[in-house]
């Protein structure tokens, strides 16, 4: 049998190295778990608040922040309830989007498929109230989009 003696900086190289090459490997095995098959990237595409307790916002996204074919709103800090969302693509056109809900702090609404495949998003049009209109806390809705 031969033995090799290796003095502590090298080992400590050698074991950190080692740990360096095992977290990368851990890190992409996360990566991969989180991005589920047949579903692109989600791209951060804006956000508004609601100020009052009935309120009317237009989340301005804009033709370079690319194609979009389906989206999804985050809730973030207190409930808001959706009255009305309207989408304005690139091309002029508009549609009104079935989220007529309340969603809670942390929730989101489904991902909304648009309609016609990757379209251009001008803006979201939203007409929306704070769902417990006595709390001081402001709701903040999240905009996202897959391509």
């Amino acid at each position: 049998m031969i033995r090799i003696r290796i003095g502590k900086s090298v080992g400590n190289a050698l074991l950190l190295g080692a740990l360096v090459a095992a977290g990368y490997g851990v890190g992409a095995t996360v990566a991969q778990a989180q991005e589920m098959p047949n579903r692109g990237p989600e791209i951060y595409l804006g956000h508004a608040h609601v100020d009052g307790p009935v309120d009317h916002d237009d989340i301005k996204v804009g033709r370079y922040a690319g194609r979009y074919h389906s989206i999804v709103l985050r809730v973030a800090y207190a409930p808001i309830q959706f009255d009305r969302v309207v989408v304005h693509y690139g091309n002029g056109t508009s549609e009104v989007l079935p989220v007529r809900m309340d969603i809670a702090p942390g929730g989101s609404s489904r991902w909304i498929q648009l309609p016609g495949g990757e379209r251009v998003i001008r803006s979201l049009e939203l007409w929306y109230a704070r769902a417990n209109p006595g709390d001081p806390v402001k709701p903040e809705v999240q905009l996202y989009g897959r391509p």
